[in-house]
């Protein structure tokens, strides 16, 4: 270490910073990494790769919806369409609604939900939620909208993006402006829900996160990527919220 790091690093953080790393160094040495195809500056896909397979993201959404499925039953609303309603809820659900910003034959409701009294007070036993907040610049307000359309004893089923590049189809029409963190979402969510009904979960690695960052798709990626979390690359963060 040199006397200008020793003088911007105290000793005591210096070291802890070194074990640190040493618990995690098992790649190779300084001047062997190989990029191979990832070598360039532009993505493998820049369609979250969804050109080419099932995006790495949607494998951790659609395992968290799968796990907590016993929860979407009654009066269910999913934000942009119903496909994890009818995959995850099917006979379990006594009515299916639709909430789309724009006007779109499917939508049953049409609106911000940002908005107050876009969506009715106290409806719904169920809402899914996924990968949607990251394009909602008032977070507040949305979170505040998804509480007051649940029942009470009804259950948010919600998606965030941690790790991931822009959705340029987004950012270009009603704007992309989020990413978070497990800390960040639990801070949003407390100001609407009590602790203890609240479970939110990261889920990723460097791996995954790399993957999903260069647009792969799940199957290009090894068996037994997605068995390993580490809180330090969050790909996904997810919500299970219920209404007191």
């Amino acid at each position: 270490m040199s006397r200008r790091e020793r003088w911007i690093f105290p000793r005591r953080v210096s070291r802890a910073v070194r074990d640190q790393a040493s618990r995690f160094r098992r790649g190779p040495s300084v001047g062997e990494v190989s990029y191979g195809s990832f070598g360039g500056t532009a993505p493998i896909s820049r369609v979250f790769g969804v050109d080419r397979g099932v995006p790495v993201d949607r494998y951790y959404i659609e395992r968290f919806l799968s796990a907590n499925s016993a929860f979407i039953k009654g009066v269910v609303l999913e934000v942009g369409d119903a496909t994890y309603t009818r995959r995850y809820g099917a006979e379990s659900v006594e009515r299916s609604e639709i909430l789309h910003l724009s006007d779109s034959e499917n939508a049953t409701i049409v609106g911000d939900l940002a908005s107050s009294g876009t969506l009715p007070a106290e409806a719904f036993d169920c809402v899914i939620c996924t990968q949607t907040l990251q394009f909602i610049f008032d977070l507040n307000a949305a979170i505040d909208s998804l509480a007051a359309a649940l029942r009470p004893g009804g259950v948010l089923l919600a998606t965030v993006p941690g790790i991931s590049q822009v959705s340029r189809y987004d950012m270009e029409r009603w704007g992309d402006y989020w990413r978070f963190t497990n800390l960040a979402i639990e801070r949003l969510f407390e100001s609407q829900f009590r602790a203890s009904d609240l479970e939110i979960r990261s889920h990723g690695n460097v791996l995954t996160a790399l993957g999903f960052l260069q647009g792969l798709a799940v199957s290009e990626l090894p068996p037994g990527s997605f068995l390993v979390e580490d809180p330090d690359y969050q790909v996904v963060v997810t919500v299970r919220a219920v209404r007191a």
